[in-house]
């Protein structure tokens, strides 16, 4: 790790840092207290030396709030707080994703090839494996859930002809997917649901959902789950894309308010490979074919991601959303890209089959 360089200017960020964790530390940064010109180097060295006390501090913090946040952490979330949760995240105003995300608009990791800085080109390849993970055709009926703004259902569509339907609770990403449907010509063949996945009909050949699941509440994953297995045909397959924490981690961020559950991703949940596994294996009789992890490539899309939003903020930042969003988003993004590089957190695309599923002869 290189020499880093922190600037406090006002030291308030110390005891800020020590009474409130990684929220503490967040805050103080985002009110400009403290600055560095290695903001992932920073992160990546509290998370080396100061981590284990941080995480301690947001666990106790959560736990020493009361009867009444204990007796309302117990609660199971409904639909109305999944949907503000989402919207709060995912409705902000379109043009900063635009400026931030490639032209797939895809918002969640890439697959990079020898060229680190073709982002365009890493998502592509992203999908075009998550295709042919689920041997999509033109006789499938696909169903998505966590449309994005589009990007998977259109390319999967045109490059392999099959029907579509996905669904999404954000108003804004609803909105926008449509447009692009219909821009593209493909209106015929995908259908853009504004719709909870546990109120979704009928049965599909395949199902695809890309970093959706960090949504879902972890009392709720053995719903989610249900769901997915009871909308797919026995025969067919899912392919999940999700973060993920390391298991060992995984009881103790389900009670912890890190700042990014706060200030970015209300009511955010990572699960841990064996958490999926388990409520699987819990509540469902799919199967798991396959398990590739690619979190290092999150590092570089993060990276990517930050660089682009900086570049474009001057032109597009929004009324209202001044150097103090900025900052945030600076930290998340740099936090999340020192948590890949740490390997506190990873990225899967789990494939899954339903219980008919049979394997090809070889050839």
């Amino acid at each position: 790790m290189p020499t880093l360089s922190v600037t406090v200017h006002d030291e308030r960020a110390y005891l800020a840092t020590l009474r409130r964790g990684s929220q503490g530390f967040a805050e103080s940064y985002i009110d400009e207290w403290w600055d560095t010109d290695d903001l992932t180097g920073v992160v990546r060295s509290v998370m080396r030396g100061v981590d284990p006390m941080l995480s301690k501090l947001d666990w106790w913090t959560a736990k020493l709030l009361g009867p009444l946040t204990l007796w309302h952490r117990r609660q199971r979330p409904t639909k109305d707080h999944d949907l503000r949760n989402v919207r709060a995240h995912y409705d902000l105003p379109g043009e900063l994703y635009e400026v931030m995300l490639d032209p797939t608009m895809l918002y969640s990791c890439a697959l990079f090839g020898e060229d680190p800085f073709d982002l365009e080109g890493a998502q592509i390849a992203k999908m075009e494996r998550i295709c042919s993970a689920l041997e999509l055709n033109e006789s499938d009926h696909l169903l998505e859930i966590g449309t994005g703004w589009g990007g998977f259902a259109i390319y999967a569509a045109t490059t392999r002809g099959c029907r579509v339907t996905t669904t999404t609770i954000s108003e804004n990403q609803c909105a926008t997917a449509r447009a692009r449907v219909a821009a593209a010509g493909l209106s015929d063949r995908i259908t853009v649901l504004d719709c909870d996945y546990r109120d979704l009909t009928g049965t599909y050949d395949k199902l695809v959902s890309i970093e959706m699941i960090e949504a879902v509440d972890w009392r709720l994953h053995d719903t989610f789950f249900a769901a997915c297995a009871e909308r797919l045909k026995p025969d067919g397959l899912m392919l999940l894309q999700a973060i993920t924490i390391e298991d060992r981690s995984f009881d103790r961020a389900k009670f912890a308010d890190d700042f990014i559950k706060t200030l970015v991703f209300p009511g955010g949940c990572l699960p841990s490979v064996g958490s999926i596994r388990r409520s699987v294996a819990s509540v469902t009789d799919l199967v798991v074919l396959d398990t590739f992890e690619f979190g290092e490539h999150y590092a570089t899309t993060l990276r990517r991601w930050w660089e682009r939003f900086d570049a474009g903020w001057d032109a597009v930042a929004p009324e209202g959303f001044g150097e103090g969003f900025r900052r945030l988003w600076k930290l998340y993004l740099c936090y999340c890209e020192a948590a890949f590089l740490e390997r506190h957190i990873g990225d899967v695309q789990m494939l899954l089959a339903g219980p008919k599923r049979r394997l090809a002869p070889e050839e």
